[in-house]
C-alpha cells in the first residue's frame, strides 16, 4: 500500500518528491565516493612510506650482528649471551669483525673508504659506534641482619633514583666518569625497567686494532661491574643504493639476578623523503590527505552546530572525531619529523669522528608510521560500518520488493548514467523521445502495470486519487469564499477509509524504519 500511495501522487508533488529523493541519493555517493577517494589516498600513504628493502636490510643486519657467532664457539652469539664473559668474546668477535669492513672479500681495496667502514660493501658506517653503560650504587637495597657477615654489599635495581653517578675504576676517560646526555632521544623501555640518557659513555675508534685494544683494556680494569644494569651498543649507516638508514640498538640488561639478558632494535627508515619522482607523489597525496582532513573538519564542525548535544550521544560520531584526531596528530608527527631532519641530518653528517644519533629521528619516525597505521586501521573500520549500513539498506529493499516494485532504485540511478553516455556517443536513441511515445500510449494506470505493480495496487490507489481529488475540489478550492461547507455521510465515509488506508501505510513504514533501527543499534 505504501508503493501504491506514492504512484497515485501526480503532477507537481510526485516530481519535487522523486527530485528531492535522487539530490538525496546523488549527495550521498558524492560523500561515499570523496571517501573512498580519501581511503586510496590513506592507503597510498601507509604503504608508500615501506619497501621490501626495508626488511631485507633489518633482516642481513640482524644475521650479522645477532647470529654471527663466536669463532670457535658455535653456540655462542649475542642471542645466546648469558654471562659477562660471553659478553666480551661477542664484543671483541663478532661486533668487531662485524662493524669494520675496510676491504673486499680477496684483501684488495678496490675504491676509496674516505676513512669510513662499509658493511656488506654497500651500507657505510656513519660516524663510529659508541657504547654506553648505566649503573647502581651499592647499598641501594637492604642485606637481612644474618647474612650480613656473608655480604656486604647490595646493589638492587635499576631506577633513576638508584642510579650511581660517581666515576670509578681510572677515573681517567669518559668510560669511567659519569656523563649526562644532551640528546634528544627518548628513555629506553628494557625489560628490566625504563633507562634514562647519559651515563658512562665511549665511542670507538675508526681504526679496528684500536678498537679491539680498547675492549681488551675495559675487559682487563673491569668496566663491568656488580653495579652494571645495562649496556647499549649504537651505530648507523646508510645504503645508497636504497636511500634508507639503518638504526641499530643491542641492549645487554644485568638483572639483579645475575646473568645478562638481551634485546635489539633494528630501524629501517627513510629519512631522506623526497628525492624520486614516486617520492614527490608521496608528498602530493599527502598535500591531498591535509585537504581532506580540512574538509572532513569543516562537514563535523557543521553537524555539531546544527546537533549540538545530540551529535555526542552517537558512537559513530565519536568515531568520526576519534578518526580526526588521529589524522591531526598524524600530521603533527610527519610536520615534526621533516622539520627535525632538515635542522639535524646536516650536522649529523658533518663530523665523520663523532658519534650521530639518528635513532631520536628514528624513533619519531617510526611512531609516526604506527599513528598512520592505527589511523587507516579505524578508517576501514567505518568503512566496513557504512558497508554494513549498505547491506541494511539492501535488505529493507528486499523487504518492500516483496509483491511491489520500489519508486526509486539506486540502480536505476547508474543504469539513466549509462543511458546518458550512451546517447551523447549516439549509441541509443534520445530517452526524451521514448518518453513521448510512452505517455502518448496509455494514462498512468497503464504505465503502472507495465512497471510491474500489483493490480490491486493500482485500483486502491486510483480510488484513493479519487477521493483525494472530491475531497481537494470541495474544501480546498479557492473558486469557493464560503467557509462553511456541509459533509455528507457519504463523503465522511470516504474520508474515514482515505484516513484508514493512510493508517496502515504509515503503519507498514513505521514496521520497516524500526527493523532498520534495531539493525543499526545491534552493530
Amino acid at each position: 500500500m505504501a508503493e501504491a500511495s506514492r504512484w497515485h501522487r501526480g503532477g507537481a508533488s510526485k516530481h519535487k518528491l522523486h527530485y528531492r529523493k535522487e539530490v538525496e541519493i546523488t549527495t550521498t555517493l558524492q560523500e561515499l565516493l570523496l571517501y573512498f577517494i580519501f581511503l586510496i589516498n590513506l592507503c597510498i600513504l601507509t604503504f608508500g612510506m615501506v619497501n621490501p628493502h626495508m626488511y631485507y636490510l633489518n633482516k642481513v643486519m640482524s644475521s650479522l650482528f645477532l647470529d654471527t657467532s663466536v669463532p670457535g664457539e658455535e653456540r655462542t652469539n649475542f642471542k645466546s649471551i648469558r654471562s659477562i664473559t660471553d659478553f666480551w668474546k661477542f664484543m671483541e668477535g663478532p661486533l668487531l669483525e662485524g662493524l669494520y669492513w675496510d676491504s673486499w672479500y680477496n684483501n684488495q681495496q678496490l675504491y676509496n673508504l674516505k676513512n669510513s667502514s662499509r658493511i656488506y660493501y654497500e651500507n657505510i658506517l656513519l660516524g663510529v659506534p659508541r657504547v654506553r653503560q648505566l649503573k647502581v650504587r651499592n647499598n641501594t637495597c637492604k642485606v637481612y641482619s644474618s647474612f650480613q657477615s656473608l655480604m656486604s654489599e647490595c646493589y638492587g635495581k635499576y631506577t633513576s633514583a638508584n642510579e650511581d653517578v660517581s666515576n670509578f675504576g681510572l677515573q681517567i676517560n669518559t668510560e669511567w666518569r659519569y656523563s649526562t646526555s644532551n640528546s634528544n632521544s627518548p628513555w629506553h623501555w628494557g625489560f628490566l625497567g625504563v633507562y634514562r640518557n647519559g651515563g658512562y659513555i665511549f665511542t670507538l675508534s675508526k681504526s679496528k686494532s684500536e678498537t679491539k685494544n680498547k675492549f681488551i683494556d675495559l675487559r682487563l680494569n673491569s668496566w663491568i661491574t656488580r653495579g652494571t644494569r645495562v649496556i647499549f651498543i649504537d651505530f648507523s649507516l646508510y645504503n645508497a643504493n636504497v636511500n634508507l638508514f639503518c638504526i641499530i640498538r643491542l641492549v645487554a640488561e644485568f638483572p639483579a639476578t645475575g646473568g645478562i639478558l638481551t634485546s635489539w632494535q633494528f630501524y629501517s627508515v627513510k629519512l631522506l623523503r623526497y628525492v624520486s619522482y614516486y617520492d614527490y607523489f608521496i608528498a602530493s597525496c599527502e598535500i591531498t590527505f591535509c585537504i581532506f582532513l580540512f574538509v572532513f573538519t569543516t562537514q563535523e564542525v557543521k553537524k555539531i552546530k546544527e546537533f549540538k548535544s545530540a551529535y555526542f550521544k552517537s558512537i559513530w560520531n565519536w568515531l568520526e572525531l576519534l578518526l580526526l584526531l588521529l589524522c591531526f596528530v598524524a600530521v603533527s608527527f610527519n610536520t615534526y619529523c621533516n622539520v627535525q631532519i632538515f635542522l639535524l641530518l646536516g650536522q649529523l653528517l658533518k663530523s665523520t669522528e663523532k658519534y650521530s644519533d639518528f635513532y631520536f629521528l628514528a624513533y619519531w619516525h617510526i611512531y609516526y608510521n604506527n599513528i598512520i597505521a592505527i589511523t587507516i586501521f579505524f578508517a576501514w573500520i567505518k568503512n566496513m560500518f557504512l558497508a554494513i549500513i549498505n547491506d541494511t539498506y539492501s535488505e529493507v529493499k528486499a523487504d518492500y520488493s516483496i509483491g511491489r516494485r520500489p519508486d526509486f532504485e539506486l540502480g536505476k540511478m547508474i543504469k539513466q548514467s549509462y543511458k546518458n553516455v550512451l546517447e551523447k556517443f549516439r549509441l541509443k536513441k534520445a530517452q526524451k523521445d521514448e518518453d513521448k511515445k510512452r505517455k502518448g500510449s496509455g494514462d498512468l494506470a497503464e504505465q503502472a502495470r507495465r512497471e510491474g505493480f500489483d493490480e490491486n495496487e493500482i485500483q486502491k490507489a486510483e480510488q484513493m486519487k479519487k477521493w483525494k481529488e472530491r475531497l481537494e475540489k470541495k474544501y480546498y478550492s479557492m473558486e469557493i469564499q464560503d467557509d462553511y461547507q456541509p459533509v455528507t455521510q457519504e463523503e465522511f465515509r470516504e474520508l474515514f477509509l482515505y484516513a484508514v488506508e493512510l493508517e496502515r501505510e504509515l503503519h507498514y513504514i513505521n514496521l520497516k524504519l524500526n527493523q532498520v533501527v534495531r539493525k543499526v543499534s545491534a552493530l
